[in-house]
């Protein structure tokens, strides 16, 4: 997927980020890619939750370890951005931006829209990782983290295409498009509140 397919998939995001939160990127570049690393991370975790939680899922189960193996992978080459820079990785960070995202997520429910639900909360943080990725690979002044994130960035999209097209594919008598929309509408009021410290979401 090229960064025009990318940007098709972004479509459904109501808000763009502000591209002022390029230049608190580049003034505390090692916080960034702190973040990063960890983001990395809870998205290999979440992977492997769903899987725990829907393991007769086959096709479910071996997307989902793909991705957490290639979330990990990306988790390691932040880690070597960071050792290159002569910086350590730091401690994890809290990401209110999905906590404010997860306000959406419906409690009880039936297993299929708890499946839903917890699917496109993945590619949502899937879309607007993917939309912040294209936004530093087309701005930020370092050369090489452009590279970096056009890279990273194609990879997110195909995570969100992966997440939707299951959520439709398990969605049974959910309203699994309608959801979607509401979810998009949503963010919209959460991102509102950020892009503007100097993290992946902030």
């Amino acid at each position: 997927m090229d960064s025009g397919a990318a940007d098709k998939v972004m479509l459904g995001l109501k808000l763009p980020t502000d591209p002022r939160w390029v230049a608190l990127v580049e003034s505390n570049i090692s916080e960034v890619l702190t973040d990063h690393a960890w983001c990395e991370q809870k998205a290999a975790s979440n992977a492997i939750s769903t899987i725990v939680r829907y393991p007769e899922l086959t096709d479910l189960v071996e997307a989902l370890t793909l991705i957490a193996q290639e979330e990990m992978e990306h988790f390691g080459m932040v880690v070597e951005k960071i050792k290159a820079r002569g910086w350590t990785l730091g401690h994890e960070r809290k990401d209110p931006y999905i906590h404010d995202l997860a306000a959406f997520i419906k409690k009880g429910g039936s297993r299929e829209e708890q499946l839903v639900d917890r699917l496109l909360l993945a590619a949502m943080i899937e879309a607007r990782s993917c939309e912040r990725f294209r936004m530093l690979s087309e701005r930020i002044e370092d050369p090489d983290l452009q590279t970096f994130y056009h890279e990273l960035m194609v990879s997110e999209a195909q995570h969100y295409t992966t997440f939707i097209g299951f959520a439709r594919q398990y969605g049974g008598r959910v309203d699994v498009d309608g959801r979607w929309k509401a979810f998009l509408a949503h963010e919209a009021e959460v991102i509102q509140r950020y892009g503007k410290k100097e993290t992946m979401h902030g």
